[in-house]
């Protein structure tokens, strides 16, 4: 379903296995920088087959919400269980009603790519790696943005956008779209 590289292994305790003979449970501390908390809730409901709908995420606190990118980034193979990604000329539809900052813009569109715990990056280079391809699309797509003016006036923060020209983090994903080949449709 995912991984995640740890390191740091140190073992705490060994003890004979109830599981079988010659078998040994072993408890370890381990340093993992990508297993967040919240995390394991978002593992368990793709385990039980229970990550079925969009939207779950919509309800989850900021760290949670987190959590949900940092699995969806390391379950994306399992999600996508090898099917190539969808040709160009595509259109997906982006639900903007539950945008209320970074992470829910990259939760949505994870979601509107890829469908539910889907993964279409969790950072602005991620994205732009995404919409290089390999990650459930193909450019040029069309982008139909739903509630965008909703969207538009929560991702007011303003971030670097090259030399020492700032703009609002909705607008620097339009240019991004746009310098990829992503034709985006407000609505």
């Amino acid at each position: 379903m995912g991984a995640y590289f740890v390191n740091e292994v140190t073992v705490i305790d060994v003890q004979p296995s109830a599981r079988g003979a010659g078998l040994v449970d072993l408890t370890v501390t381990l340093w993992c920088e990508n297993a967040l908390a919240g995390a394991k809730q978002v593992w368990d409901l793709i385990s039980t087959g229970q990550l079925s709908r969009t939207g779950m995420w919509h309800e989850l606190s900021p760290e949670d919400r987190r959590a949900w990118l940092s699995v969806a980034l390391w379950s994306q193979e399992y999600h996508r269980q090898g099917r190539p990604d969808s040709p160009a000329g595509q259109v997906f539809t982006l639900d903007g009603r539950h945008i209320v900052d970074r992470d829910t813009f990259y939760c949505a569109i994870g979601e509107a790519i890829n469908g539910p715990g889907g993964y279409f990056g969790w950072n602005l280079d991620a994205l732009e790696d995404c919409l290089r391809g390999g990650w459930g699309a193909t450019t040029p797509f069309t982008l139909y943005w739903g509630s965008s003016a909703e969207a538009r006036a929560r991702l007011v923060e303003r971030v670097p956008a090259g030399g020492d020209r700032q703009i609002a983090l909705f607008d620097l994903l339009l240019e991004i779209f746009e310098e990829r080949g992503v034709s985006v449709s407000l609505r």
